[in-house]
């Protein structure tokens, strides 16, 4: 289950959809350039109308955090992630394997800490 996948408690609004966009791009789970959902296929997997989803994504075009071009679909904008779309990449390829292993999150982040030199424990 990827950070997109909706879960039981499942956004209904256009401002609530267009905030959990938001805060995976900020928080770099999408990265710069990646895809998001088709409108209707986030209007399906919420269980909204088009229209709101069209809404939520039309918000984050105008607050600059992705473009939609016609056939490209609608885009993580450049610069909008923090981190680059590389590393995004690598941490979901670590936090699989780590999951794989039965490695708990805060195992994960200590091993991170230590080797980035910023362990404070």
């Amino acid at each position: 289950m990827n950070a997109m996948t909706p879960d039981s408690a499942l956004p209904r609004t256009a401002d609530e959809i267009a905030e959990l966009y938001r805060g995976a791009i900020r928080a770099g789970q999408l990265g710069d350039g990646e895809r998001l959902p088709t409108v209707r296929q986030t209007a399906r997997d919420f269980g909204i109308a088009q229209a709101t989803a069209a809404k939520a994504y039309r918000a984050l075009e105008q607050e600059g955090l992705v473009v939609t071009r016609t056939a490209a679909g609608t885009r993580v904008a450049p610069g909008s992630s923090r981190a680059p779309q590389a590393v995004v990449e690598r941490a979901r390829a670590l936090a699989a394997e780590a999951q794989a292993a039965g490695v708990s999150v805060d195992d994960a982040v200590a091993v991170v800490r230590a080797l980035w030199g910023g362990a404070t424990d």
